[in-house]
């Protein structure tokens, strides 16, 4: 077997063996400046486990009462129980989670009439159950107390207004426009809601002035308007990557952020899977500016320049269409491979592009006619898309009306354009012209601020409504609580105004009945959540129009050329996505999968940059672009392209009731050119001396160059399906054995009924986090803050490691960094890192046979059950950390305050630290306090009701029956959890016959025996 020699490296601090690292990597407590400290200027020594011992010793007797203490909790009888209600027992309800064309179908967990939680519907053609990490974390903004809870009249001392007065004063203002001939515009993004779309025509009805204006803040009108010129269709076609055996992406994150993840992991997983049963793989080339989830997961990444992009799509179409445009040749060895892929896999391959200009678009769509895809991997007439809708020619032409005065009314409908257009600035400086502006958003946001009136929308798990993300797939929206505050939907404050007597419910239905149903019952449909229309067109797709090759060469070669400077690259992150839900700590909180970093945005910047100017990770620097300034911490960020940066858009919200805006608003370094939006720009970056330091988790331990992640290439892997695995053996007297065989322990424990396991497949995982979210929401999993994370105090029970690697051999010179006589650099890897492998690890309590933290907690706190569990007894624990410090996989959190009661020093926490927020909370899970350990149970909580079901039902527990939260989340099905003893689960399955040769345990020389095993990550990389 091959030796593995590659290197892996968890980030750039570790890599270079930076000091500061090192020495915080060796201490029990790292040591770290608060944000406080920070700003002051001053500087404590961090924790020692002296002084920790002290404490210790001090209040040993109060911590330990304080772990026992439980709130007082009253029962509360029913004096008229709902009849659907039961105490105790939980409802779910079909609905639909929509974020303007972000779309999920969910299945909406209810306690005792609040919604808890929310899970992906399997019924779903298109989410097909899962859900990402924006979905699980929407349930958490229902409860938040900075949303608008009243109507109000802004500018006014008193602005609460009844909504009946502002009803009246809005219908007159509008009926004197309307009738005076002025312009009324209707502000939204995306709308996916066929019946709202409905409402709006009756509106226009009432004012015929109307005009629907829709744009999105992650714009995909390049795509449409090309679809227009090449077919003309105003639409997103519907791509299938799970028949694609070659896939070819060029700034797209189509696995993280772009149009539909949720769906494309899914379908993307698909062909990544490997096993006995199948011995095919997809492979996916990637070329992007910035390292995103998707190029991380690519098998072949080039890193380019945004003002490159074109150039590349250009030079694809020449090597695959047989024809040559007239343009700057350029020559990329990936490109010709692509090509010569592309080739052989005529009518399975795929070719996207996240370009947001139509003149790159159009080329994409010449590729994909070349290869024969349409019909086959993309859809354009039998189930187009309509999850961006988008135009950003009218939302230019609308803010060019306003400033020209020829607005007489506008209606922001869930859109902050002041905050999240290109023309944002110019929009806020013209809007005092407007007569009447009304806002329906939930919160006092840039633009509603702006507003005369705010009319607040209800959140969608208080609202009727549904949903058309695709051409006859539809899905249902249904209230699963009545309204938390005084807030009205914003189509039945338009049905108001429009004259109509009549409540949205009843629209809903009439129009559904009409136009939908065809006889269809509504209360199957509604239980279903998701209704399918059988489609009527063939999914062949003909051109409408010749390719006009000059046009595209003209375009290409005045937009694509050479630039002298640093080019900017805006990008959405996976949790905080363009900043609508920036109120939400749980996403403030959530380490992005690729930096890691939380609670803020940064410059990402090259290795080589970085070195070039002098910086270092959290210094400050002015960046400017546009003619607008920013200050933004650096990150040093592998796989950067070289000469550019990335910031992420989404964060500088102004959120009411917050002291402190989180990260800087960049929309403003964007433009628009031709009509589009663009998300790139040139960047000029001055050192400013300040430093900020970053809330990232993944150095917080390291892996001592441990052979965590197991890897080999997909043809090693058809040669030896155990190709890439380390096989770990001890010297002993007897000669080398394996760890299993050479045990302390005299007695094993005995799983006589269930033995819970779980399989990871690094091949599905492509680290988008949603397992961590949907955790977090189910577990009761606290916040913490910035400075917490600072501190490595972060809670979340799953995360998400994410490993760089590379094939270069060490050597003992730096050349990248400073070295000093006690470190030891690597730098060919510090070169090669500028475009290093990534892979993610899913890394939770592994539920160890031999668990090394419960054969050193002296108080029995952590025991080992019947069923192969590793359990916590919080009323026991008192906090010695003897378990942390023996835990060789670093999965055990403590709780250093009540987070759940401190509302002072954890105000980010309102989950748990407001009283409306606490509606949140799982009941069936404890919240627990200061003082103690907490880890993942496994949801303990969900294998007992699993449990008790079959009993109540008299049968046994089936496989499937009981899903994790993070499985049960997952997009690409790379968790499977189940019972071991029964030999016909999937896990079983996964870990002796589908794929035993590539079932691994972490650390398993060890021999703790974890009840987690991983298969072997495989890239599909052509020699």
């Amino acid at each position: 077997m091959k030796e593995n020699t590659k290197t892996y490296w968890r980030g750039v601090e570790e890599l270079s063996n930076d000091p500061e690292f090192i020495k915080n990597a060796e201490r029990e407590f790292p040591e770290y400046v608060s944000l406080k400290e920070q700003e002051s200027g001053d500087s404590s020594e961090g924790t020692n486990r002296r002084d920790f011992l002290k404490l210790l010793g001090f209040g040993l007797g109060a911590v330990t009462l304080a772990a026992c203490e439980a709130p007082v909790k009253k029962a509360i009888p029913y004096l008229n129980k709902p009849e659907e209600i039961e105490p105790g027992i939980a409802n779910y309800y079909a609905s639909t989670y929509v974020d303007g064309g972000d779309y999920c179908s969910v299945l909406v967990k209810t306690r005792e009439g609040r919604p808890i939680k929310l899970d992906g519907n399997a019924l779903s053609m298109i989410s097909k159950g899962a859900s990402s990490a924006r979905v699980q974390a929407a349930v958490l903004s229902l409860y938040d107390e900075t949303r608008l809870q009243f109507f109000q009249k802004l500018g006014e001392k008193s602005n609460a207004i009844e909504p009946s007065k502002a009803d009246a004063e809005i219908i007159k203002k509008l009926e004197t426009i309307s009738a005076a001939g002025g312009a009324i515009r209707i502000v939204s993004q995306t709308i996916l809601s066929p019946s709202t779309k409905a409402v709006i025509a009756d509106f226009k009805i009432k004012y015929p002035t109307t005009e629907h204006v829709v744009y999105d803040a992650s714009s995909a009108y390049g795509i449409l308007k090309a679809n227009q010129t090449s077919f003309g269709k105003f639409v997103i076609p519907s791509y299938d990557f799970s028949k694609a055996n070659i896939i070819v992406g060029f700034g797209a994150d189509f696995l993280g952020t772009w149009i539909s993840p949720i769906e494309y992991a899914g379908q993307y997983a698909v062909t990544r899977k490997l096993g006995k049963s199948k011995k095919t793989m997809s492979r996916h080339y990637q070329f992007e500016t910035n390292l995103s989830l998707t190029g991380s997961n690519a098998d072949v990444r080039e890193a380019i320049k945004p003002s490159q992009e074109g150039l590349f799509v250009a030079a694809l179409y020449n090597a695959v269409s047989g024809s040559k445009l007239n343009i700057a040749e350029l020559k990329n060895e990936k490109i010709n491979k692509a090509a010569a892929d592309l080739l052989n896999n005529k009518g399975k391959s795929l070719v996207v592009s996240g370009s947001n200009d139509p003149s790159v678009q159009i080329l994409v769509n010449e590729i994909n006619k070349a290869l024969g895809n349409y019909g086959s991997t993309i859809d354009l007439d039998s189930k187009p898309s309509y999850q961006r809708q988008g135009d950003d020619v009218a939302m230019g032409a609308f803010v060019d009306d306003v400033k020209a005065g020829k607005i007489g009314a506008v209606i922001f409908y869930n859109a902050n354009p002041v905050y999240d257009f290109a023309k944002g600035a110019e929009l806020k400086d013209a809007l005092k012209s407007v007569g009447l502006k009304i806002s329906f958003n939930e919160r006092i946001d840039e633009t509603t601020a702006l507003c005369e009136y705010a009319c607040p929308d209800n959140h969608f798990l208080e609202s009727w409504g549904d949903a058309e993300p695709k051409k006859g797939s539809y899905s249902l929206i249904q209230p699963t609580i009545n309204p938390v505050y005084k807030t009205r939907s914003a189509q039945e404050s338009l049905l108001t105004w429009s004259g109509l007597d009549t409540n949205f419910y009843n629209y809903v239905t009439a129009y559904w009945s009409k136009n939908i149903l065809a006889g269809t019952s509504w209360d199957t449909t509604l239980h279903n959540g998701v209704f399918e229309v059988a489609s009527t067109t063939t999914s062949e797709t003909s051109p409408v129009g010749s390719f006009d090759a000059a046009a595209i060469e003209s375009a290409l070669t005045n937009n694509y050329k050479p630039v002298n400077g640093l080019e900017v690259k805006l990008y959405e992150k996976i949790g905080m996505g363009w900043g609508s839900q920036a109120a939400n700590p749980w996403l403030q909180e959530f380490p992005d999968p690729i930096s890691k970093a939380t609670w803020d945005n940064y410059i990402a910047v090259p290795m080589s940059y970085a070195k070039v100017e002098g910086l270092k990770q959290g210094d400050v620097v002015k960046v400017t672009a546009n003619g607008k300034s920013v200050e933004l911490p650096v990150l040093i960020q592998p796989g950067q392209a070289i000469g550019t940066v990335s910031i992420a858009i989404g964060y500088g919200r102004v959120i009411p009731g917050k002291k402190n805006v989180i990260g800087q608003n960049v929309f403003g370094f964007a433009s628009l050119v031709n009509g589009y939006a663009t998300n790139s720009a040139v960047v000029t970056i001055e050192k400013t001396g300040k430093f900020s330091q970053l809330a990232q988790t993944q150095t917080h331990n390291t892996i001592m160059n441990r052979p965590i992640i197991q890897d080999a290439t997909f043809d090693e892997y058809l040669a030896n399906p155990s190709a890439g695995r380390f096989i770990p053996m001890v010297n002993t007297p007897d000669g080398k054995k394996k760890p299993s065989e050479v045990s302390v322990w005299v007695k094993e424990h005995e799983k006589p009924n269930h033995l819970w396991q779980m399989a990871i497949d690094l091949n599905s995982c492509t680290g988008c986090g949603a397992c961590v979210i949907s955790c977090q929401a189910e577990n009761n999993v606290a916040v913490v803050g910035k400075d917490e994370v600072i501190r490595a105090r972060e809670m979340h029970w799953i995360r998400i490691d994410r490993y760089y690697s590379s094939d270069a051999e060490p050597t003992k010179t730096g050349e990248y960094f400073a070295t000093n006589e006690n470190s030891i650099l690597y730098d060919k890897l510090e070169v090669s890192s500028e475009n290093p492998q990534v892979t993610f690890q899913p890394m939770l309590c592994q539920h160890c046979n031999h668990a090394p933290c419960e054969t050193v907690c002296p108080v029995a706190a952590t025991t080992h059950s019947s069923e192969g569990l590793n359990q916590m007894a919080y009323n026991r624990c008192f906090g010695t950390r003897y378990c942390a410090n023996n835990c060789p996989y670093k999965v055990r959190r403590f709780n250093w305050f009540k987070y759940f009661d401190n509302e002072t020093r954890f105000p980010e926490n309102i989950g748990m630290n407001t009283a409306m927020g606490r509606m949140v909370l799982n009941p069936n899970v404890t919240v627990r306090s200061r003082g103690v350990m907490e880890k993942c149970s496994m949801c303990i909580q969900k294998i007992q009701e699993g449990k008790l079901a079959a009993k109540f039902a008299k049968t046994i527990v089936k496989d499937g029956d009981i899903q994790t939260a993070c499985q049960s989340a997952c997009p690409t099905n790379a968790i499977v959890f189940g019972d071991y003893n029964d030999t016909t689960s999937k896990v079983y399955l996964e870990k002796t016959e589908e794929n035993e040769e590539r079932s691994y345990a972490v650390l398993e020389e060890l021999n703790v025996q974890p009840n987690i095993h991983y298969l072997t990550k495989i890239r599909n990389i052509k020699a």
